[in-house]
């Protein structure tokens, strides 16, 4: 296993994991963003009021997104396993 194959690798799967991670953790911080507001303009300061459409918000993310994100975790896994190969070198 050399050097620029392990380099690879670890810049692969971080490049996965924030590409599988990127539409949840934007659909939160949208809907984070607008609830901020929102209690800006009418002077509500609850903490429950941000944190329980940002559970409703990464659920919807994950439906719409799940398809693409299955996906894209099958091809990384079949290209891992089509390295293993060459790991063994």
């Amino acid at each position: 296993m050399t050097p620029e194959l392990v380099v690879q690798l670890a810049r692969r799967s971080f490049e996965a994991t924030l590409l599988l991670a990127a539409p949840l953790l934007l659909f939160s911080l949208l809907v984070g963003l607008l609830i901020s507001v929102f209690q800006a303009v009418t002077s509500i300061n609850e903490a429950t009021l941000a944190f329980a459409p940002k559970i409703v918000a990464v659920m919807v993310a994950m439906v719409i997104f799940f398809p693409w994100m299955m996906s894209y975790m099958s091809d990384f896994t079949r290209e891992i396993y089509s390295m293993i190969a060459m790991m063994r070198r």
